[in-house]
């Protein structure tokens, strides 16, 4: 970065400074597993891999996220605490750099997710116009993950099928691709499969099911470890044919689609959401009632709520996320300046003996000195 990088980057230390955020340095070279297991294809297949010299797998940085949780969680240090971070990123990308310069706040351990949430959109903000981003050029959108994961349950798709549709939230293509296939009916995933296998599947059972599966493996000579127990094979077969059979009405489709179809101002979702749900009887429960908490939290923060857009169907590609997902761009791009999300869960699945609520963003540095070079502003 130049001369107004670094000036760029001189601005954001003193304001993560001033908004209590201790200066976390990582290492460059990390373990990979972390990656693997947590980030999503979309981010797997950008990484730089390379083997250690006792043959572990490991990785370029890709992002700071993750190697700042894991060193929270090995110092285990007290909570709440608030991180932030610059430097350089390493990912595979076509027809841009493979390195580049991000910096952010990760937000640990705040139990009013209301709060903190509102505070790392607001903080993001406050950092691009701390960049000298005028922020009248700027789309920020905002998606809720935990809005789709409880209009899913609210609907009562088996739990096989939530997985898969959450999996592909953010991810357009595959998300119309796996909703046509759930309203076709039956897969053709259980040909081959013993029909009282299936049927006492469909019948969910399980006890039936776990001793038929242990006596033919017994008549396959198969020995008792040689992988999954008969147990699991069983449960794991309920779950496929439940998977495979289900079929979402065309009037639940219909609302799903309505929902997913959801784009305005973020203070006029409340209402369109209830006109949504509202009239299916679909109740949201308390992923409701953190959405328009949040609301108010964003208010308290000087955020406004009418220059932001709520875009139902909006995601992140990187699977860690649980809650709330916003991005800010350039009025018209395609690329963030800025992004962030919440992500509840990563932090146990990295080792921390007990959940901790988590959220934050990153700034795309050298997007935010290009664009302040084509405005003709210094950043």
């Amino acid at each position: 970065m130049g001369r107004a990088g670094e000036t760029m980057g001189e601005a954001l230390d003193a304001l993560f400074a001033a908004r209590g955020a201790k200066a976390s340095q990582v290492p460059i070279i990390l373990p990979a597993e972390p990656y693997l297991d947590t980030a999503g294809e979309a981010l797997r297949r950008r990484i730089f891999l390379t083997r250690g010299e006792g043959g572990q797998n490991l990785c370029l940085r890709p992002d700071f996220t993750v190697p700042v949780c894991m060193r929270h969680i090995a110092e285990g240090a007290d909570l709440p605490r608030r991180y932030s971070y610059r430097g350089l990123v390493f990912r595979q990308r076509a027809g841009g750099p493979a390195e580049f310069f991000q910096a952010g706040i990760e937000d640990l351990g705040e139990e009013n997710r209301a709060t903190s949430d509102a505070r790392s959109l607001a903080d993001a903000l406050a950092s691009l116009a701390a960049c000298g981003v005028d922020p009248a050029g700027l789309d920020v959108i905002l998606g809720d993950q935990g809005l789709f994961e409880a209009v899913l349950r609210a609907l009562g798709l088996p739990e096989g099928w939530q997985r898969r549709l959450i999996r592909t939230f953010g991810h357009d293509g595959q998300l119309r691709a796996a909703l046509a296939r759930l309203a076709e009916g039956p897969e053709d995933a259980l040909s081959g499969i013993e029909p009282q296998l299936v049927d006492l599947a469909r019948d969910r059972e399980e006890g039936a099911l776990t001793r038929l599966v242990r006596d033919l493996m017994e008549e396959a000579g198969l020995p008792p470890h040689s992988g999954r127990s008969p147990g699991e094979i069983a449960n794991r077969l309920i779950e496929k044919v439940q998977v495979a059979e289900a079929r979402l009405g065309e009037g639940a489709l219909e609302l799903l689609q309505n929902f997913l179809a959801l784009e305005c101002p973020l203070d006029e979702a409340g209402d369109r959401l209830a006109a949504v749900t509202g009239t299916a009887g679909l109740d949201l429960g308390r992923a409701m009632t953190a959405f328009m908490t949040r609301n108010l939290a964003l208010e308290a923060a000087n955020v406004d709520l009418a220059g932001i857009t709520y875009r139902a169907a909006f995601g992140r590609p990187i699977d860690y996320y649980t809650g709330l997902v916003f991005e800010v761009r350039e009025t018209g791009a395609e690329e963030p300046l800025a992004g962030g999300g919440r992500y509840d869960r990563l932090m146990t699945i990295l080792g921390a003996p007990a959940p901790i609520p988590a959220v934050g963003f990153s700034l795309w540095l050298d997007r935010i000195e290009a664009m302040a070079r084509s405005t003709g502003k210094p950043a």
